[in-house]
């Protein structure tokens, strides 16, 4: 915390547990507030990681593909690269079915990034 507060860095923690077994389910919620920071330009440059940064990472990531309006088929093939070589269907089915109109609410479009596609 020391290094954080000498350098300006803001530290955001968003609890997701992981999801290995089929009916741990990842809140939506959490996803989307963790989103509201990612697309706020003012919290750039932002490093986003889990544990292994893989899988909660992975999630988080392909959400966020979504809102860039990216296909099923981009989202996933960059989903694997990254899991391997233990990718996980429930965290890709997350990703299909999360619904991405929670997240416009709670983000200030002043301060999207300058990213194509949002």
């Amino acid at each position: 915390v020391k290094f954080l507060d000498e350098h300006g860095i803001q530290l955001y923690q968003f609890g997701v547990a992981g999801n290995k077994e089929p009916f741990v389910d990842i809140p939506q919620d959490t996803i989307c507030a963790a989103l509201a920071v990612l697309l706020d330009r003012r919290n750039h440059p932002i490093l986003i990681h889990c544990n292994k940064g893989k899988h909660r990472t992975g999630c988080l990531v392909g959400c966020l593909r979504r809102l860039q309006h990216w296909s099923h088929t981009a989202i996933f093939n960059e989903y694997r690269v990254y899991s391997h070589p233990k990718s996980r269907h429930m965290d890709q089915q997350f990703i299909e079915l999360f619904n991405i109109n929670k997240v416009w609410p709670l983000v200030d479009r002043r301060y999207l990034p300058d990213w194509p596609t949002l």
